[in-house]
Order: C-alpha cells, then sequence, then structure tokens
C-alpha cells in the first residue's frame, strides 16, 4: 500500500474514532437506555443496603437530565434530591464529586460550587464509556465515602456494556 493510501486510511479511521459525522447537522451520541440507569440505581442502593445504610440513588444522563431516581424506605426525604444533585455534578464537571469537593476547596475554583444543583459531597460519579462522560449516578444516606463506593459499585454492574 502507497504511503499516501496510508495516511488517507489514517485519517479517514481517526475521523470514525473521533464520532465525527460527515454530515455537520448531525451529531451522534452514546446515551443511556431506562434499563441500564435503573440497573445502575438498583445496584447502587443495594451495595449500600448491604452495608446497612438506607439511601438514594440518582442516574442522570448526558445532559444532566434525571433518568430514575429510587429511594429505599427507610431512606430519609431528603436523601433522593442530593442523590440528584451529585449526580449531576459529576456528570457537569466528569469527575467523582469527591475529587470535585478536594478541587473546589481551593479558592480558585470555590465559585463552581455556586452554581446551580452542584452539591460538593462525596457521592456522585461519572459513567463513561472510554472518555465519554454519558451520565452520571449519585448515592446518598451513607458517609461521603461509602455513597461514592456505592456509586461505583453501580456503574460497575454495567461495565462491560460500558465497553
Amino acid at each position: 500500500m502507497s504511503h499516501a493510501l496510508r495516511v488517507l486510511a489514517g485519517i479517514g479511521t481517526a475521523l470514525l474514532l473521533s464520532g465525527q459525522s460527515s454530515d455537520p447537522g448531525l451529531v451522534m451520541q452514546r446515551n443511556l437506555s431506562l434499563g441500564m440507569a435503573k440497573t445502575i440505581a438498583e445496584a447502587t442502593i443495594a451495595a449500600c443496603k448491604e452495608k446497612g445504610y438506607h439511601t438514594a440513588a440518582a442516574v442522570v444522563d448526558r445532559a444532566g437530565q434525571v433518568i430514575v431516581i429510587l429511594r429505599d424506605e427507610q431512606a430519609s426525604a431528603q436523601t433522593a434530591e442530593m442523590a440528584r444533585r451529585k449526580a449531576y455534578t459529576a456528570r457537569m464537571f466528569r469527575s467523582t464529586t469527591l475529587e470535585f469537593q478536594k478541587r473546589t476547596a481551593d479558592p480558585k475554583y470555590a465559585a463552581q460550587r455556586d452554581v446551580a444543583d452542584i452539591l460538593a459531597l462525596g457521592g456522585g460519579v461519572p459513567i463513561q464509556v472510554g472518555n465519554d462522560v454519558v451520565g452520571g449516578v449519585g448515592s446518598s444516606g451513607s458517609s461521603q465515602e461509602q455513597d461514592d463506593a456505592c456509586a461505583k459499585a453501580g456503574v460497575a454492574k454495567v461495565a462491560e456494556q460500558l465497553k
């Protein structure tokens, strides 16, 4: 194969992998299904319940919109809203909320905590396909570290489907 053909093949492969469409009017994106969101939320709650905590879990899509919120029947009322905000924060800032909390402790970044619906408490985890963040999951009702572990367990439940 000539050098020019190899270069063209490489460019074509790069464009395919980058997800760019030849039609500038269309954007192709991966999105979470309701079924996957429910599986993540259920696994998140189950992981915390196994440790003796009554929690809530929320899963948001790539736009930060709620797909599902579940609350253990013994979880307190505010846990659902806190889980939603953690999921939103993880999605919007593309990092766990524990990492976000540490980073925004620096006064240079502290104002990010003032954005509507942001919550700088552990328990939010981004949902990723490769480097593409397609959503977020939030857990609330236990300690920040335990909520983080439960949210990660929820994502781990569907890890094979996210490849």
